[in-house]
């Protein structure tokens, strides 16, 4: 069931989705300030991809001063306006009966797009 739901994600604008995650991360890893917060948009836009099937867990190697300061920095600049992004989908798709299935995937990349520093998305 989750590989028909990722089938049906990507061909309705998680593939786009995620290819917008993956080129901002790569020109955030243009400059060596940006390299931490490019990979972590990245690995948001692999997740973005095909979220059926997979769950929020906490990253086990962070918990540490510089993910906190690092969670903040994206928080101010970055992860709002996706959070955001993921809310008005999830609102918009949780309206229709069909769409509920996908608005449930877009409220479960919100705590990944608000904390990328410490949460994953995995299965």
């Amino acid at each position: 069931m989750s590989i028909l739901g990722n089938i049906v994600w990507l061909i309705f604008g998680g593939f786009i989705a995620g290819m917008v995650y993956i080129i901002g991360g790569a020109l955030l890893c243009l400059t060596i300030i940006g390299i931490p917060f490019g990979l972590q948009t990245i690995r948001l836009g692999v997740a973005t991809m095909a979220p059926f099937g997979k769950e929020v867990k906490p990253n086990k190697r962070a918990g540490g001063f510089l993910s906190l300061v690092m969670d903040v920095v994206w928080l101010l600049f970055f992860g709002w306006e996706i959070a955001l992004a993921h809310l008005t989908g999830g609102v918009l798709l949780g309206i229709t009966i069909i769409g509920i299935p996908f608005a449930v995937q877009h409220f479960k990349l919100i705590p990944v797009a608000l904390f990328p520093f410490n949460y994953k998305l995995e299965k």
